[in-house]
């Protein structure tokens, strides 16, 4: 028995949760692909790394409310980050160069 109040509350702490542990994990999954990809020394791509992960983040934390479905932030959220993180864990010999 969902009534439309119920089910805009679910949404709404859907969207919260998302924000904030789907967005931080993504800007983690972010920054570990980042710190491998950007093509600067190594404490150069650490550092701007780390630094747009708070954008990384903020822009996720944004989508998790503009999207038109709760289970579309989600999927995006946890695809992407599995996907970047992915990424950086089977090519950790980027690392290496510089």
């Amino acid at each position: 028995m969902s009534t439309p109040a119920v089910q805009r509350r679910l949404s709404l702490a859907s969207r919260s949760l998302a924000a904030i542990v789907g967005g931080y994990a993504f800007a983690h999954a972010a920054t570990a692909f980042l710190t491998l990809a950007l093509p600067f020394g190594r404490n150069d791509r650490v550092v701007t790394a780390t630094l747009l992960a708070f954008v990384v983040w903020c822009a996720a934390a944004i989508y998790a409310f503009a999207a038109a479905k709760a289970w579309r932030v989600w999927a995006i959220l946890l695809v992407g980050g599995a996907l970047l993180y992915g990424t950086a864990a089977i090519f950790p010999e980027l690392a290496g160069r510089a």
